[in-house]
């Protein structure tokens, strides 16, 4: 077991927020709203959109000019950062970059994962739950290193998946979960980091192809898609767009 990179054990004094899309907002709230030092805010570049291709900052950087954040789009900012006091952490929600080794080799990190690891490593870990019918999932709190997901866990959560959750409900409850047991993480409140055991399962993102209906499939499986979102089919030579579907006894569908 390892610890925080030897963090004081009131936790981190200075904390490097990795964020960009909607998902991480809350995040930066919890850890502002805790009363924690977030130094520095590192998001993607801004992006044009439009049709007047105009300039349009993420949801993070929004979010962290609000909150009268100091923010950048460049990794060596963060490094910058970096002194003899250790007390320095990073913190990595939905960033959408890797992040270099030579970056993690001089300030540590911790991510929030939804998902229970090993199961399901990767960049759809909450789609991959629902498509395999998984009956439970979970957050977790883990140290970032160089291979994918694969560092030590330093606390989890458990949530059971109700047969009616979207990738947009769970992906909220997950997210709503998460928060309390990240500030705690920062605070150092969870004590040392315990290595990921069991077989692991890898959640590849969703391609276009996934979601189109496979009608072979069992009713079951067909709803899971559907309920991951963004599924469709096609009649008439047209595209159709499947947001909801609901499955009944076969004895209702024949007349």
């Amino acid at each position: 077991m390892t610890s925080l990179a030897d963090l004081p054990s009131g936790g981190a004094s200075r904390v490097i927020y990795f964020g960009t899309p909607d998902i991480a907002v809350a995040p930066l709230r919890a850890l502002v709203d805790a009363g924690c030092n977030v130094e520095l805010v590192v998001t993607r570049p801004d992006v044009r959109r439009g049709r007047g291709n105009q300039t349009s900052a993420c949801p993070v950087k929004v979010a962290a000019l609000e909150l009268g954040l100091k923010v950048s789009h460049s990794l060596s900012d963060a490094v910058a950062l970096v002194d003899t006091s250790n007390d320095l952490l990073g913190v990595v929600v939905a960033y959408g970059e890797l992040i270099s080794m030579d970056v993690l080799s001089v300030v540590p990190m911790i991510n929030v994962h939804f998902s229970l690891l090993p199961r399901w490593r990767g960049a759809a870990p909450v789609e991959r739950a629902i498509l395999a019918g998984d009956e439970t999932t979970g957050v977790c709190i883990m140290r970032v290193v160089e291979s994918l997901d694969q560092g030590e866990v330093f606390g989890r959560i458990e949530m059971p998946i109700s047969s009616t959750d979207t990738l947009t409900s769970l992906r909220q409850k997950l997210l709503d979960a998460s928060l309390p047991l990240l500030v705690s993480a920062v605070k150092h409140e969870l004590g040392d980091g315990v290595a990921q055991s069991g077989e692991p399962v890898y959640a590849k993102k969703i391609s276009n192809s996934d979601l189109q209906i496979d009608w072979s499939n069992t009713a079951i499986q067909i709803d899971r898609l559907i309920r991951v979102g963004g599924a469709y089919t096609h009649i008439g030579g047209k595209r159709l767009k499947i947001v909801k579907a609901r499955i009944v006894a076969e004895s209702m569908t024949t007349t």
